[in-house]
């Protein structure tokens, strides 16, 4: 265990000190306050969760963090000639649109509890972290997969009746678009 939390203390560091404008701004601050940029990123991490856990707005933070960094990354990857970046952002907004779903149904008791906007959020940086475990691949390959295998005669019925529906209401709605202009 303390070899694996080595292990991720090290590649943190690593991030910190990379070369981009995260890096920049990190040394810039760190250059100021004389304080390592690896306790300033700490400090950040532990404000950042206090703030989710007693701060307002905790659930756009929340929010922000889940949606910013991969749909900046989502969109790389559609930009880049390379077909696994995709499969991996695919899989992340799958998981992100199951976990929405599930969660419109339960935010209500949930968000009442003081630590649900930290354990999203962390549950949200699980699943788009690029890790082996990264948390959207085990959801997807051990819940989402084989349910939809299990049952995709089904949902495919379901969905090509529900294509018909909306094909018959937008052409009712465009008869109905087409009379009013007639009659005017």
């Amino acid at each position: 265990m303390a070899a694996n939390l080595e292990y991720y203390r090290e590649q943190a560091v690593k991030i910190l000190y990379q070369n981009n404008k995260l890096s920049e701004i990190l040394a810039q601050v760190e250059a100021k306050t004389q304080v390592k940029r690896e306790y300033i990123g700490l400090g950040t991490v532990v404000l950042l969760s206090l703030y989710l856990v007693f701060g307002f707005g905790a659930q756009l933070i929340c929010n922000i963090i889940g949606f910013i960094y991969p749909a900046y990354c989502s969109i790389k990857a559609l930009e880049s000639p390379k077909k696994d970046d995709d499969t991996k952002w695919l899989t992340y907004w799958v998981v992100f649109a199951l976990f929405s779903v599930c969660e419109f149904f339960s935010d209500l008791l949930l968000s009442w509890f003081p630590f649900y906007w930290l354990a999203k959020c962390m549950f949200l940086v699980w699943c788009f972290l690029p890790m082996s475990w990264n948390g959207s691949h085990v959801i997807y390959n051990r819940i989402i997969r084989p349910a939809f295998i299990k049952h995709q005669k089904e949902i495919d019925t379901v969905m090509g009746k529900v294509a018909d529906k909306v094909n018959e209401l937008a052409d009712t709605a465009s008869k109905v678009a087409s009379d009013a202009v007639k009659s005017d």
